[in-house]
């Protein structure tokens, strides 16, 4: 269903079912869920790619497998697609999407959901939920997070598919490139994230999505709260020792704090 390499400090996570268009089935998504969960654990690892074979990055839920079941089931399947985007934001390393194709429904989710995204000219982006019935509910939180209002509630009541400079330009993804060049776009923004303490990543990252929940005051309150902490790390004292210094730091990560 996918493979796992790591290329030095980099984890890449990659979809490969490109017959069922890396449809995220219930098992596919379990499975997701907890390779995430391990990479999250490892110290080694400090960026997480998420890519996909064939021309699809993912066509969203396997509907195959949606076709009279109880309910019970249906809401086991939200709940793990759920528990998929909370494993995004819940690793302590940023977690790039790698798009080469098109993403839609829970595949467009995945995307907004990861913490950032590189995607190919090639790539269209849509919540096509609408035109089979099936509101894209669940797709509709990180995407209406990305892009706005506006924009979201246009994807999700038309199921217009957008495409990849389209998504660049309203926030669904940081950057397109020529496919020829996505890989080595995303190991380079990768390479950039690497080069600092990911133990303070982790800290960063975690601080951004619970303030995106809280009012101003709260906002400023939790935060003051995490560079206080922060600044009295061994990451944050070596590296103002080294700016200081003139000299390159030398972290000791989340394995050494």
């Amino acid at each position: 269903m996918f493979s796992i390499e790591t290329d030095g400090s980099v984890a890449r996570i990659t979809l490969a079912n490109p017959k069922r268009r890396n449809a995220l089935s219930l098992e596919l998504m379990e499975s997701l869920v907890e390779s995430l969960h391990k990479l999250g654990e490892r110290t080694d690892v400090a960026v997480i790619v998420i890519a996909a074979e064939g021309p699809a990055f993912s066509a969203g839920h396997d509907l195959s497998e949606m076709v009279d079941r109880d309910a019970q089931f249906y809401d086991d399947l939200f709940e793990v697609c759920t528990e998929l985007m909370d494993a995004v934001h819940t690793v302590p390393q940023p977690v790039i999407a790698e798009v080469a194709g098109v993403a839609t429904a829970a595949g467009c989710q995945l995307v907004a959901a990861c913490d950032l995204a590189v995607a190919s000219t090639e790539s269209t982006f849509a919540t096509p939920g609408v035109r089979i019935g099936l509101f894209c509910s669940t797709p509709m939180v990180p995407i209406s997070r990305a892009v706005g209002r506006k924009r979201a509630m246009e994807m999700l009541l038309t199921g217009d598919p957008i495409d990849a400079s389209t998504a660049a330009a309203w926030g669904l993804v940081n950057r397109v490139v020529p496919p020829d060049e996505l890989r080595a776009a995303v190991d380079e923004l990768a390479g950039r994230i690497t080069r600092f303490s990911d133990h303070t990543i982790a800290i960063g990252k975690q601080a951004f999505y619970r303030q995106l929940d809280c009012g101003e005051p709260e906002a400023y309150d939790l935060t003051r709260q995490v560079m206080a902490a922060n600044a009295a790390t061994a990451d944050a004292q070596e590296g103002i020792d080294a700016f200081l210094a003139k000299r390159s730091p030398s972290w000791s990560g989340r394995q050494g704090q």
